[in-house]
């Protein structure tokens, strides 16, 4: 079935998610932020990703109330951030981030960071915000295979979806393996390497070949991977081209070059580093 504006994965808690979202990391609280998801919004993205570590959840949320759109149509994430680790202290990040958005309920809430020795307990705190119906669906971010491996043992609900850096220079492919077998969906972010390879030869080669930009051939590749992808952009007309990827599907040929152009590259923060 050929991918659209409107498609969803179905997660295994039920819940469906949009394939492609706005990621809004390092979008500016206030005026800036607010234009990004309005902008979004009249795009067409149903997918707004934010954190209590961007500071702007206030924003995002501002921004969704206003746009007219149902509440039920947009599904927003956000994420408990390094120092609100623990049972009771997650608890109360996530009642404040829920408060900064100004949303009855967030469509999914994720760990944003697997923080050693304190990552179960705040586990079982995303456990009991689902339970109470203010979470629909609960994740992970960062998780590498050892952390899933440590984590589905313990928990009667496993992560819907597991959010990490991926792209052609970070092909993980035995982490996409290990998800697909466990039905918990990856998410990629930086899907556009922050910028730094646009300008590769590869990419813009096959870029100029299907008569795409850079960066939609990088946010196509992950589609065709099946994975969600979130682009971050605070331009309008970028946050309209990153959306304009529904209209071609890359070769095998090619997805093969672009496949073979990992070299481990992380442009974010690296989870290996976290035991």
């Amino acid at each position: 079935m050929a991918l659209t504006m409107e498609s969803r994965m179905t997660l295994n808690d039920g819940s469906k998610i949009p394939v492609l979202g706005l990621g809004v990391w390092q979008a500016a609280s206030g005026k800036e932020t607010r234009k990004a998801v309005s902008s979004a919004l009249e795009s067409g993205y149903r997918l707004i990703d934010t954190a209590k570590m961007y500071g702007n959840e206030r924003d995002v949320g501002a921004a969704v109330r206003e746009s007219g759109i149902p509440r039920e149509e947009i599904f927003v994430t956000t994420k408990l951030w390094n120092s609100d680790h623990g049972f009771d202290a997650a608890l109360r990040a996530f009642e404040g981030s829920r408060r900064e958005l100004g949303l009855e309920y967030v469509d999914l809430y994720l760990i944003h960071w697997p923080v050693p020795r304190l990552r179960d307990e705040s586990w079982k705190a995303l456990l009991k915000i689902r339970e109470q119906g203010l979470a629909r669906s609960i994740g992970v971010s960062n998780y590498t295979v050892p952390h899933l491996e440590e984590l589905l043992p313990t928990t009667p609900v496993p992560p819907s979806v597991n959010q990490v850096e991926f792209h052609p220079f970070l092909y993980q492919r035995e982490l996409l393996g290990y998800c697909e077998k466990h039905r918990i969906q990856l998410e990629a972010y930086s899907p556009l390497t922050r910028g730094r390879r646009l300008k590769h030869a590869v990419i813009t080669e096959i870029a100029a070949k299907y008569g795409r930009t850079p960066a939609q051939i990088l946010i196509r590749w992950s589609l065709q991977h099946g994975l969600v992808v979130i682009p971050k952009s605070v331009r309008p007309e970028r946050i309209r081209e990153n959306a304009d990827v529904f209209g071609f599907e890359i070769k095998s040929p090619d997805m093969a070059r672009l496949d073979a152009l990992d070299e481990r590259a992380h442009v974010a923060w690296n989870p290996d580093d976290s035991p």
